[in-house]
């Protein structure tokens, strides 16, 4: 946490779908009012929200919007600033948010593999080094960024303590927290266990006005060393009245806000068609359970989010949106976008990269502009980059902002 303490010192500068009471306005800052409206930075969206990091009552107004004009965003694991940046370039490009999203090995692979990660100190130390980087970029694109954390299994909760600590002393020194959200996936225990210990961390969050994904359910396949592949199929289907549990103890939590990653059949990964059985009608029918049990008017009382989306259909996509879905994950299909550019990159120049000195222009031509490191790296994030407008496209998020 030397190097976490050393970056945030030197860096100085209602809600249905959640708990009855949304975040409280950050410390200092009042509650909106009417001539807000003549400071909106995004046309379509409401005020609180602007260029940059969102969270807090930007964060929870940014996903209303989203359920209620029917849109998701991508919700993208990254494992470096190449794949951070596709993601700004992406949301720019298609006109709309995007979620940053860091996992356990993401953060250890971006503070150095070589990097000691006892005690998941490199893990923590680069979730909080890619945060401050989006932090400092962010605005550039002119675009919400969401920064939130994927899985998080009980024995990794350790990681999770050191990502809130980073967010408590950001939220002391500006008001508002480091990371945006965090998700615990606890589906592997009991479901009393599971959202008791989310409600304990709710508590925490809530403090600093963080948002918490939970997961009911579990999403099959293997994903950054969550390998759910040989799962019992009776588990990837949630039950409406686990969601309405949640619901309930989560809500207990002053100032909480949080979303549900239930499981409706999706899995890791991309397979050949047949071997996945999504069912969004699960979604469906849990919405109208909750409304009849809450005895609300909101016809979708929980916000969703998509776990597995890559290589779904657009029609399971779109069908998933109808049913409260604000947020696909990705991250197979944005793996092999990257890679693709690469490969397609060194297929073009191969005779350019065989040696420091000669090629097809001459024994003595020079290729230092071919293999520098820049050269195929921009090319995986802009094959990234399109991968990822396309998946707005399929998400409905394009041109949600103006």
């Amino acid at each position: 946490m030397k190097f976490a303490a050393f970056c945030l010192a030197t860096l100085f500068a209602s809600v249905n779908a959640f708990a009855p009471t949304a975040f409280a306005p950050k410390t200092g800052v009042g509650p909106l009012h009417a001539t807000a409206e003549a400071t909106k930075a995004f046309s379509k969206l409401p005020a609180s929200i602007k260029p940059g990091v969102v969270t807090g009552k930007a964060l929870v107004d940014l996903l209303d919007t989203a359920k209620e004009q029917g849109f998701a965003m991508p919700g993208v694991n990254i494992v470096g600033t190449n794949s951070i940046n596709s993601c700004m370039e992406a949301a720019k490009a298609y006109g709309g948010p995007i979620m940053v999203t860091f996992s356990k090995g993401g953060g250890q692979f971006i503070a150095g593999k070589a990097a000691d990660n006892t005690d998941d100190k490199a893990s923590i130390a680069g979730c909080i080094a890619g945060a401050l980087h989006v932090r400092e970029v962010a605005e550039l694109y002119g675009v919400p960024v969401v920064l939130h954390t994927d899985h998080c299994q009980k024995a990794w909760l350790p990681w999770i303590d050191g990502l809130l600590k980073a967010s408590e002393e950001y939220y002391a020194a500006h008001g508002e927290p480091l990371f945006s959200s965090h998700m615990l996936d606890l589906s592997e225990e009991p479901l009393e266990e599971n959202i008791a210990i989310c409600k304990e961390y709710m508590e925490k969050f809530a403090k600093v006005d963080i948002l918490l994904e939970f997961e009911l359910g579990v999403t099959g396949g293997e994903e950054d060393g969550v390998d759910n592949t040989d799962v019992d199929s009776s588990r990837l289907y949630t039950q409406p009245e686990e969601v309405m549990y949640a619901y309930e103890q989560l809500s207990q939590v002053p100032n909480a806000a949080f979303t549900c990653a239930a499981s409706f059949g999706n899995v890791h990964g991309v397979y050949a068609p047949g071997n996945v059985d999504l069912r969004p009608d699960i979604l469906h029918n849990t919405q109208k359970y909750m409304q009849e049990k809450l005895g609300c008017d909101d016809d979708k009382p929980m916000k969703f989010v998509f776990h597995g989306g890559s290589g779904s259909s657009v029609k399971d996509i779109q069908y998933a949106i109808e049913a409260g879905v604000i947020k696909m994950n990705i991250d197979t299909d944005t793996q092999w976008g990257f890679w693709d550019g690469m490969r397609e990159y060194e297929a073009t120049n191969r005779e350019y990269l065989q040696g420091q000195i000669g090629n097809p222009d001459g024994a003595d031509k020079p290729n230092k502009k071919y293999y520098d490191p820049r050269m195929s790296l921009r090319s995986g994030e802009e094959a990234m980059r399109d991968r990822l407008i396309q998946a707005a496209k399929d998400l409905k998020c394009e041109n949600v902002l103006n």
